[in-house]
Formats: structure tokens, sequence, C-alpha cells
């Protein structure tokens, strides 16, 4: 994301994961865990739209941590079916979050999927998913003040099938008009409202 970006790797369940960690300056809210799309489809941690979900994060005073699911971009491992790639994101949190620290998680597409899963376990104090693949995966019940942001015109998750994952939780949806799946033209948008999301008290 930067030439401050730290790389490393850690230990997962189906090996070695690497890992990038963009620290902000200043006073430390917590550490950020972002989930990047489905790795069979080119998902990786350097996809556009999670980048920009971590710099909203460090804007906001949160270290952010984007790291590959297992087999790609130098993750050992293979495809784990989804179940395997929560084990991934609940061991790159163990090890990467300070004791005590406060935690937030943020995915897209299949990462929401995979956000979703670890928030259930983990309970974060914020949670941020957008594009979540809600068409194809069965995603975790999630807090109500989880932010959960759709485009509009989303042509490979339809909003249709969020609002369907959305409406027995009674859980908002922000739609962004003529936005697609990945948000062309559109990420400063998309890093403003996570901002303001994350600049607000949280609960």
């Amino acid at each position: 994301m930067s030439s401050r970006t730290e790389r490393r790797t850690v230990a997962g369940p189906a090996g070695d994961l690497v890992c990038a960690i963009d620290t902000p300056e200043g006073a430390l809210r917590g550490t950020a865990v972002v989930c990047h799309p489905h790795p069979q489809y080119g998902g990786t941690m350097d996809n556009k739209v999670v980048a920009t979900l971590a710099r909203a994060f460090v804007q906001c005073g949160w270290r952010a941590v984007r790291f590959n699911f297992r087999g790609i971009g130098g993750s050992s491992g293979a495809w784990g079916q989804g179940r395997g790639e929560i084990d991934d994101a609940l061991a790159v949190t163990a090890v990467l979050r300070g004791p005590g620290q406060a935690l937030a998680l943020a995915g897209f597409s299949f990462g929401g999927f995979v956000a979703s899963h670890v928030a259930a376990a983990l309970h974060p104090e914020r949670l941020v998913l957008v594009g979540p693949a809600t068409a194809n995966f069965e995603l975790a019940p999630v807090p109500v003040d989880t932010l959960v942001i759709h485009g509009e015109v989303d042509d490979v998750v339809p909003l249709a099938a969020t609002l369907d994952w959305a409406r027995p939780q009674a859980l908002p949806v922000l739609v962004v008009p003529g936005g697609g799946h990945f948000f062309h033209g559109q990420l400063p948008l998309l890093k403003s409202l996570v901002v303001r999301h994350l600049s607000a008290p949280a609960g």
C-alpha cells in the first residue's frame, strides 16, 4: 500500500500466511484485520477495495492487517472450501492482535463471508462488510451496528441477496447508487463512508 507497509509471514493452520501491515502515526485504537475476495477468482490482499478499507482504518487510528488466504500470493496450502479461510483469518488475528487490544474486522465479497464468521467467534468492536458474498456463501449473523455497504448494480453479488440476508436481522444496508461490485470510480466515496462509520462512537 505504501513504502511503509510491513510485510511478514505468520504461521497458519495450513502453513505460512503472507501479511501486509500498515500502522498509523500517533495513538493506536486497535488492530483491524481485512479479508480479501475469493482466492479462486483472483482475490488477493492487494485488491483495490481491500486496500481502500485498510487505508480507511489507518486514517482512523487502526493498525490495518491484510493477508493472503492459503495458496495465494506466497501463502502456503490450498483452497480450504471457506472453512479453511476462516481458520486462516482466526490464526492471523491471534498472532497479530496485541494482548487486550481492540479488534476490528472487515471483508470484501468472499472476505465478508469470512469476516462474519470470525466476528461471530471473536466479537470485534467494529465490523465492516463490503459487497458481502451473500448469494454464494452462508454468512453468520452479525451485530446490528455492522456497516454493510453494497453497490446498487452489483453484478457479482446481487443487492437483493444481501437485502434478503439482512432483512431477518433488521440490519441496515448502505446502498451506493450506481455502484458495481468493485466500486470502480467510487473508491474515494467508499473510503469516506467507512471513515465516517469508524469516526462515530461504537455501539
